[in-house]
């Protein structure tokens, strides 16, 4: 059955998934020793994580012989400390920003997938264009630029957006040529807010990518993937070209916001690739309470192609170094002069 995005969240939370798109999987009992957390944790992983395949087949990960790896470092004279840090490492394994393990004293983190590449952001350049004067909408910043191209700022899918926010920013930038979308450095949020935002960007009902399911424990079991839509919004709606910014940490729900917007005609993405997060996130406990969050729920583009480790911008543009000694940001002026054409 062809489910819209909006019905395809209205579904994550009726079956109990909370805003943040986590909840609990049940798991067979195990002793709360250093070895029993560490089983635990590695066959939530081995039956509930979603891209073991895929990973597998993109950078050879085996986790079959991560087991056997950190196993060899796990005794039962451990402390806490030693024992988070080696289940930590473990799971670093999966190169994946949506996978963590909260305890009391620390939270681990993988956070390759910005830490490796170029910031291509400055807040200093984002301070010189806002300026003092800027409008604020909720979480946006928004203003028209003196070449009469809008410029909104967004800096978290965790900031709530109105309808009414939405409707008023678009009154006020309606006249200008074209409209920047700057999502630099957003790391994510609520799914619902990405997709309130993009749904004032199109006129028709949108094909904007696909979903599966686990289906049992094994690393393939899956559902078929089952389309997924954005429809446009009740409200006015914006009809004038777009350039949305992004940069490699651009991830989770503005990685999706991406996917939605580059699948609209009158869209172009400008900067660097984003960081991925394809993955809807679940949780589950360990013996000694530890929580782990992971990947559960895989999505794909409308190619059938899983946007895990990003999505590819229409124009890759770096930040100059040169400009920024002008105190012009490379990337907004790229976008400024595509849409004034």
């Amino acid at each position: 059955m062809k489910k819209t995005l909006r019905q395809f969240l209205v579904c994550l939370v009726c079956c109990g998934i909370a805003a943040t798109l986590t909840a609990c999987v049940d798991e067979d009992e195990f002793p709360d020793t250093p070895q029993g957390n560490f089983e635990a944790l590695w066959k939530i992983i081995d039956e509930h994580y979603c891209f073991l395949d895929y990973k597998q087949h993109e950078y050879g990960l085996d986790w079959q012989q991560v087991h056997a790896k950190y196993k060899a470092q796990v005794n039962g004279n451990m402390t806490n400390e030693q024992l988070f840090e080696v289940l930590g490492n473990m799971l670093s394994e999966l190169r994946d920003g949506h996978v963590n393990l909260s305890a009391a004293h620390d939270l681990s983190r993988y956070w390759q997938w910005f830490e490796n590449y170029p910031a291509n952001y400055s807040d200093t350049l984002e301070r010189r264009y806002l300026g003092t004067d800027y409008k604020i909408a909720a979480g946006m910043k928004y203003k028209v630029l003196d070449d009469n191209i809008g410029y909104i700022r967004y800096e978290s899918f965790t900031n709530g957006v109105g309808s009414g926010n939405l409707t008023e920013a678009i009154n006020y930038l309606l006249l200008c040529r074209g409209l920047i979308i700057d999502i630099r450095n957003n790391g994510g949020g609520d799914l619902t807010n990405a997709e309130k935002i993009a749904s004032r960007f199109t006129n028709e009902r949108t094909l904007i990518g696909y979903i599966q399911h686990k289906t049992g424990k094994g690393h393939g079991d899956f559902s078929d993937m089952e389309p997924r839509y954005l429809d446009p919004a009740a409200a006015i709606r914006w009809q004038k070209p777009v350039c949305v910014l992004t940069n490699r940490h651009v991830f989770s729900a503005a990685n999706e916001f991406t996917l939605y917007m580059k699948s609209l005609p009158n869209v172009k993405i400008v900067g660097d690739r984003t960081g991925g997060g394809a993955g809807l996130p679940f949780s589950s406990s360990l013996p000694n309470g530890w929580i782990v969050r992971f990947s559960a729920v895989p999505m794909y583009d409308t190619q059938h192609q899983s946007t895990e480790f990003g999505i590819e911008p229409h124009h890759y543009v770096s930040l100059d170094e040169q400009d920024l000694l002008r105190g012009e940001d490379t990337i907004i002026e790229f976008a400024r002069k595509l849409l004034a054409k």
